[in-house]
Formats: structure tokens, sequence, C-alpha cells
């Protein structure tokens, strides 16, 4: 195997890029760029090429010494590299995103979805790393999943697997999901998702709570965890109702996938134990029995586990 890899994570406001060592995964340096997402994003393979190759002129490392480079891209990604447009993206995608990077680069690419880059990386250096197969499920703005079994990704016919935040959990919801349905896991259990589901909470009755000390446009998904940590009745509510909603959803998966862990990462994971804890409990009283005791985790690696992830990609690739 060559020497050094790189893992990519194309986010909506910056790209990360991570140097790699091949032989066992380290990361050698990391840095990011703007998403220059302008004009469907025409600038977005050009402005990454030029930042890869400016490091690699930097350090004095040649193309040939590149295993390659892995990317995650938030949006679905078929097996053979087929991009759809990605709506954070202004759109950009609709062809196959590794083979004009690999023009400018002159290595091989890989792309998947960005929750499935996540997920590789926590299960070969996060919450995951001692397990065969693994459930890693994003809380952040949306709700994003991603399945390995085996050391596998799991990706679909569609791209969409790992989708878990459009999990129908509800079906008397009148407010219309992002992905244009109604009663999605993520209008629940996402952080914008507890949110709106707090501020309704609040405004149906006048129930003391130190939640209304904050403006409605104020109010965090933290500022919840924060108030249900200091014993807040609203805020334990609250946080009640969205643990159900994901421990549900999550032993329901689990009685399709059957992971060994089911390991939790995105911004809303920083809440710590409260959050497992809530969640282990609704999913323990949901799952089917030999699935009851299946570990919940926390997240390692934060915001660098979609680079990790893309350079172990390329590992597990070269590997096999």
């Amino acid at each position: 195997m060559k020497p050094y890899i790189f893992g990519i994570d194309m986010g909506g406001t910056t790209i990360k890029i991570g140097l790699f060592g091949s032989e066992n995964g380290k990361l050698l340096e990391k840095w990011e760029i703007p998403t220059r997402r302008e004009n469907h994003g025409v600038l977005l393979i050009p402005d990454l090429a030029a930042a890869i190759n400016s490091k690699l002129e930097e350090r004095g490392i040649g193309a040939e010494m590149v295993e390659g480079a892995g990317m995650g891209v938030p949006g679905a990604v078929l097996e053979d590299g087929y991009v759809a447009p990605c709506v954070n993206l202004n759109q950009w995608g609709g062809f196959y995103a590794h083979e004009p990077l690999e023009e400018l680069l002159k290595f091989p690419v890989k792309v998947v979805n960005d929750a499935n880059a996540a997920a590789l990386g926590e299960y070969g250096f996060g919450g995951g790393k001692n397990y065969r197969s693994q459930l890693l499920v994003t809380l952040g703005t949306g709700i994003g999943g991603g399945i390995i079994i085996n050391g596998r990704v799991m990706v679909g016919a569609h791209g969409a697997s790992g989708e878990i935040g459009h999990i129908k959990v509800r079906y008397d919801e009148t407010r219309v999901c992002g992905c244009g349905k109604s009663g999605c896991l993520e209008q629940y259990a996402s952080a914008t998702g507890m949110v709106a589901c707090t501020k309704m909470r609040l405004a149906k009755n006048d129930d003391a709570s130190a939640l209304r000390d904050f403006s409605n446009t104020e109010l965090s998904c933290k500022d919840i965890f924060d108030c249900a940590k200091a014993g807040d009745a609203v805020a334990l509510e609250c946080l009640e109702d969205m643990a159900r909603a994901l421990g549900q959803a999550l032993a329901n998966i689990s009685a399709t996938v059957d992971p060994e862990v089911i390991v939790i990462g995105g911004g809303v994971a920083k809440a710590g134990t409260i959050l497992t804890d809530a969640v282990k409990k609704y999913f323990k009283a949901s799952a089917f029995p030999v699935c009851e005791e299946t570990e919940i985790v926390l997240a390692e690696l934060g915001n660098d586990a979609g680079i990790y992830g893309g350079a172990e990609l390329v590992r597990g690739i070269a590997a096999s």
C-alpha cells in the first residue's frame, strides 16, 4: 500500500481535509477550506483539488505516493459513485464526482454519503472500533445514519440506506418534514426538531420552567438538555419525548439489521449520558428480546469522523 491517504468531508459550510498515513490510519494533518456553493457548486472540485495538490507540493509528496482519497458528501451516493444532487450544496451533483477529481489529483477517489463516511470513521477508530457491526446515528440539524455489517457499508439500491431520520414515527403529525412527508423521526429527535417540539410544549400551558427564560429565537437544544440536567420538569418531559421517539425507532432498526453497537454522534450527542440513558430505556422497552442488550454508546471522533471515515474507506478497499 502506498504511504499516504486523504480523507475528505464535504460540508455545506466548509470542506474538511485530512492527510493520513496508510499503514496505521494515523492523522498527520488536517485543515479546511470554504465550501463555495454558488452556481451549483461548480468550484467545489477545483477548489478541493487545488487544496490537496498544494499540500502535496508543500510536503514534497508526489501523487504516486498516495493510495487514494475517500470523500463523504451530504447526499445520496450509489455504490458506483454516482452522486445525486445535494440540497445542502446548492444541488451540486447529478454526476460521478470521483471522475473529475481523479483527473485533477492523479490518484483514485472513492465517494460515499457523509453519514456513511462518519460511520466508517467511528467503526475504525471511535465508538464502534471494538465491534464487527455498527449503526451510527448522527443527531444534528437533521438526523443521519450509517450501517456497517462486518466491515461493509450498506448503501442500498438508491443510496438511501441509513436515512433513519425519515422513518415515520408519528401518524397524527400535520407539520411537514424537510423531505416533504410528515411524522419523520427528524421532526422530534434532531436538534431543530427537539427545539420545535419544546416550543410547542411551552405554548400549550403556563407551567413554570427555566426554558421560558429563553426567547423563541434563542432557545437551543443545548439549553433544553442543560435545564433537564438541572431538574427542570418541562425540560425533562421534552427529553423523554425525544428519547422515546429515538429509542423506539432504533429498536425497529435493530430488528432489521441487528448491529452489535449503536453509536450516537452529532452535536446533540454532546449532551452525554443523560441522552444515552434515556434512549436506552425506551430502546429496551421496544426492542425484540434478543436485541434488548445491544450496546448504545457515544461517538468519539466528533467533527473528525468524516475525514477518518474517508481514509478508512480507502484503507479497507486497498486491503481487500
